[in-house]
């Protein structure tokens, strides 16, 4: 018996290392059914959905979200990575302002691509163990796994808090059908601060943990599909023009994140140039930019929409 857990925890340390080596920050596994707060976390969602906060996102209505099990017959584990977005070449601009998350490559294939390497390692290591990878657009409470699995807690503007790498992680998970020795769960470390619903100009933070979409200019600048951007979006832009860091920029926890080095991180050319000028791009040239970035969910009308309703404020 003892000779069982030991490899089970043998096993485990490896499966982690393994998705260091593979480029990510932050790894840790987590049980499956969880704990309670799994369930707490769900009648959340239930909550957030049930007053529309989710606005025209409706994928988040998935049933399937609510029950990890369902995306992987026999799942006992999931592995939960962050990977670190933060690049020192991510210059601050006054104007036409990109959220960090998106002025590298695309990171859905990033990850999905890591993943994918550590599960060809389990396949070696670990042949009876099935696997499946989750990246952002799968059904899945996402951000409740990662606090689970102790990769940080869910702060008060709703983002997973590090408290080595902040909140500059994206999250990817492998569900595996072997039983691994999970970590300690995250506690929540942020305490009294309020700085992010204070400076959030919208007052999108409408309580600690609670993002009404309509009221957030991340969401506007990358989801809504309108013509136009409703008036207490637009005067309050600020230069945004696809996302909003404010309620990341004055974190305290994301003061000192040490910067990811790798060309993965850093933002492309054409983002660190991008000026008015690109209101004259047809659309093939902003096919061409946008491709290998997670920003080609914007199209390029919504460019020209965003880039004319920053203009509009100066």
């Amino acid at each position: 018996m003892t000779e069982i857990i030991q490899n089970k925890e043998e096993l485990s340390y490896k499966l982690k290392k393994r998705a260091i080596s593979e480029g990510f920050a932050v790894s840790a596994i987590a049980s499956i059914p969880g704990s309670s707060r799994l369930q707490l976390r769900t009648k959340a969602l239930e909550r957030w959905l049930a007053e529309n906060y989710h606005s025209e996102m409706k994928w988040m209505e998935a049933e399937k979200r609510k029950n990890i099990e369902s995306l992987l017959k026999g799942a006992k584990s999931v592995l939960t990575v962050g990977f670190n977005y933060l690049s020192e070449k991510q210059k601050e601009k006054t104007n036409l302002k990109i959220g960090k998350f998106g002025q590298g490559e695309d990171y859905h294939k990033v990850i999905n691509k890591k993943l994918k390497n550590v599960g060809k390692w389990i396949n070696n290591e670990i042949p009876d163990c099935k696997w499946r990878i989750c990246v952002d657009t799968s059904p899945l409470l996402e951000k409740a796994w990662a606090e689970e699995a102790g990769l940080g807690w869910i702060g008060k503007n709703s983002n997973i808090i590090n408290s080595e790498y902040g909140s500059w992680l994206t999250l990817g998970f492998l569900i595996l059908t072997k039983d691994f020795t999970p970590d300690n769960s995250s506690q929540s470390l942020c305490g009294k601060c309020e700085k992010c619903i204070e400076k959030c100009p919208t007052n999108a933070i409408t309580e600690p943990f609670v993002i009404n979409s309509d009221l957030c200019i991340a969401y506007h600048t990358i989801e809504n599909r309108n013509q136009t951007f409703p008036e207490y979006i637009e005067k309050n832009l600020n230069g945004w023009i696809a996302g909003c860091d404010i309620c990341q920029d004055v974190c305290p926890w994301n003061k000192k994140v040490p910067f990811n080095k790798n060309v993965e991180a850093a933002p492309k050319t054409w983002i660190q140039n991008l000026n008015v000028e690109s209101l004259s791009w047809d659309e093939k040239k902003w096919k061409e930019n946008l491709q290998g970035t997670t920003l080609n969910r914007i199209k390029p009308w919504m460019w020209k929409r965003n880039i004319k309703a920053v203009l509009k404020q100066k």
